[in-house]
Formats: C-alpha cells, structure tokens, sequence
C-alpha cells in the first residue's frame, strides 16, 4: 500500500469518529469541509432532511474572480467569509463544524476562522 493511501484511510477513519458525535439540525447545520490539492470544497447540511441548504468552492465561477493571485490559505479564508455572510443570509446564524478528518491547521483554520469573520458561531 502506497503511503498517500494510508494517510486518506486514516483520515476516513478520523473523519467517520468525527461524524458519530456530530449531527446538523435545521437550527444549526452541519459545516463540512473537503480538502483536495488545488480547491477547497464546503456545504452546510441539515442531516434531519438530508439536505445540503448552502455550498461553496474555490472552484465555482462566482469566487474565480475574487481568488486569482492569492495562496491557497488567502483563499481559504476567502471562501470561509463568504459562506458565512451567505448563511447569515440565510437566517443560519449557528453551525456544528466538521473538518473532515483533516487536522484543524492551515486551509481548515484559515477557513473556520474566515466564517467566524463573516457572522457564523460554531
């Protein structure tokens, strides 16, 4: 087995522990976030109905614009106070934060904190 594959077993191992304990209600939503190389990936679901209410990317052609020529953490940040100011608009004041199993530093750090900035509590 490859080493890049044990560290995506382990991390879906960490993120299957991480999902036992958490849950997204329709007063406070699941925050997930995936992480690939180039892009960073977010939904806000409510696991009660099983619908994803609000996702972002770095990827979408709405946020293009905004992310050339910064680093991939710039963006991260980016990405998290727009989808906070877009849940807020939502009347989604409150979230429960799942980080996928991926530690809680760089992208994922920057992401959180970046939602905080932009009206989300979690």
């Amino acid at each position: 087995m490859k080493k890049g594959n044990i560290k995506e077993v382990n991390r879906k191992k960490r993120h299957r522990r991480i999902r036992k304990k958490v849950r997204g209600t329709a007063e406070r939503p699941r925050l997930v976030v995936k992480r690939s190389l180039t892009n960073l990936y977010a939904q806000v679901i409510n696991d009660e109905e099983n619908r994803t209410v609000l996702a972002l990317s770095t990827a979408t052609k709405e946020t293009k614009d905004q992310l050339k020529n910064k680093t991939k953490t710039e963006q991260s940040r980016i990405i998290g106070m727009l989808l906070g100011k877009k849940c807020v608009e939502a009347n989604i004041k409150g979230v429960v934060f799942d980080r996928g199993g991926y530690k809680y530093h760089g992208r994922v750090k920057a992401f959180a904190e970046g939602a905080r900035e932009g009206g989300l509590s979690f």
